[in-house]
């Protein structure tokens, strides 16, 4: 069953971000995620959330994307994310 990452993030520091934006695509593509939406503004057409940029991941299994939350030579891009954004990140499960 496929499963997604999504993130919800405003970026506060454009330049620090950039290390981060221009390598995760390989260690996205390591796991076998692709983008399906890569940090676009969304409309808000309902309710009070209001996502700044949104991504979406799309990995072929949920063991997939908690490899690529896991694996160890992601953590200091991840770092860099937190550091130079304020970000939310939930991973849920596709229909079968």
């Amino acid at each position: 069953m496929k499963a997604y990452l999504v993130l919800d993030l405003t970026v506060h520091d454009l330049p620090g971000f950039m290390p981060y934006a221009e390598a995760i695509p390989a260690f996205i593509g390591k796991h076998a995620g692709q983008y399906i939406v890569r940090g676009v503004q969304p409309t808000l057409m309902e309710g009070d959330w209001s996502p700044d940029r949104l991504v979406v991941i799309e990995f072929p299994a949920r063991e997939n994307a908690e490899a690529f939350l896991n694996d160890p030579a992601c953590q200091d891009l991840f770092r860099v994310r937190h550091e130079t954004t304020t970000s939310k990140l939930v991973l849920v499960d596709g229909c079968s």
